[in-house]
């Protein structure tokens, strides 16, 4: 059942810095490119703040419960010499819930923590049973007291929100710094963010930043970029660090952080952190507009046109300069250079628009 918790744990990753001093509207890519206008023609749009969209839900409000999916019919039990544990975890994975939930059951009764959370998150997902948001809470709340990691963070979740439980903020507090001290990545993330929240400053992200790193190092891409924007910026540092803040980027990046592959496409054309790389700005400019990141979108537009990191194409211009507008980025220097175009190439350029899907 210990499997369990790694699985769960990924569901609960607040995304984003909504109220963390140092976000700015879309990530760091805004604040950065503002910097750098004259250095880059290719970038002449002014933002708008649509910035990336990399996980980013733009809510003060945590969102950690999974969709809703059907609920599915009745199932044989399984059988097999297997303990139950583990016999439960397996059938959660072989997307077998009802058998998943008789076997869990019992177990949690007799204060299995990993069987608790297994309980909890089948009726939070409505996963065998009907979704029951009240009980799921209860099973969080117990697992929690149980030491289950996952559900310390999602339960302390759900105490910040004062959904389904009553609001209770220092036991959220506690919780998430149990879980966190732990070892639970997640909730380093999420209680170095609440830290930054708690303490603007310098005092506040001295002690956020062993966490926050923690997390970053262990592969979860919300840290990744937060720590990204604290170098680049030297918020709570004695000064910036850009070359740091690049390195962290590009992890982030890697990790399909939209908002990331943004910022370090602009990075990497106006030589930020490092040393100026075209081609690979190019390229992290075009994996972010593809995965549906407007900014990127625009932008990419512009290095089409102005031939930065690939050979000029008007009709990818055309194209990406479309999605982008339509998603409401307004570019003036956009619209001329498309109005500029023969009848055939706006044509190709919209019908390449339309066929469009994010990958």
């Amino acid at each position: 059942m210990k499997k369990i918790l790694c699985l769960l744990a990924l569901g609960a990753v607040v995304s984003g810095f909504a109220s963390a001093p140092f976000g700015v509207s879309g990530g760091p890519a805004q604040a950065a490119t503002t910097k750098t206008l004259g250095q880059v023609t290719a970038f002449g749009a002014a933002d708008n703040g649509q910035g990336g969209q990399g996980g980013q839900n733009g809510q003060d409000t945590p969102h950690f419960l999974p969709s809703t999916l059907d609920m599915v019919p009745a199932e044989t039990p399984e059988t097999g010499s297997e303990p139950k544990g583990d016999a439960a975890y397996g059938a959660f994975q072989r997307g077998r819930y009802l058998t998943a939930f008789k076997l869990a059951m019992p177990l949690a009764k007799l204060g299995d923590p990993a069987a608790q959370t297994l309980v909890a998150e089948l009726y939070a997902r409505g996963l065998g049973v009907p979704k029951d948001m009240e009980l799921a809470a209860k099973w969080y709340g117990i697992a929690a007291g149980s030491g289950d990691t996952a559900s310390q963070l999602k339960y302390a979740l759900l105490l910040l929100e004062g959904r389904y439980v009553t609001p209770d903020k220092v036991h959220a507090k506690e919780l998430m710094r149990r879980a966190a001290d732990a070892g639970n990545s997640s909730a380093q993330f999420n209680y170095g963010q609440l830290l930054i929240t708690e303490k603007p400053g310098r005092e506040g992200v001295q002690q956020a930043l062993p966490y926050m790193t923690s997390a970053a190092e262990n592969g979860i891409a919300d840290a990744q970029f937060a720590l990204a924007q604290i170098y680049a910026y030297g918020v709570g540092l004695e000064k910036d660090d850009p070359y740091t803040a690049r390195r962290w980027l590009l992890r982030a990046a890697r990790s399909g952080f939209d908002t990331a592959q943004l910022d370090l496409g602009v990075w990497l054309i106006d030589g930020i952190g490092g040393k100026i790389d075209y081609d690979a700005g190019f390229g992290w400019m075009r994996r972010a507009a593809n995965s549906g990141n407007t900014m990127a979108q625009n932008r990419l537009s512009h290095l089409y046109i102005n031939a930065i990191g690939t050979r000029p194409d008007p009709i990818e211009a055309a194209k990406w300069y479309i999605i982008s507008r339509r998603a409401g980025l307004e570019d003036r220097r956009l619209e001329d250079f498309f109005q500029g175009l023969t009848a055939a190439e706006q044509k190709a350029g919209i019908e390449a628009s339309n066929n469009f899907r994010t990958r």
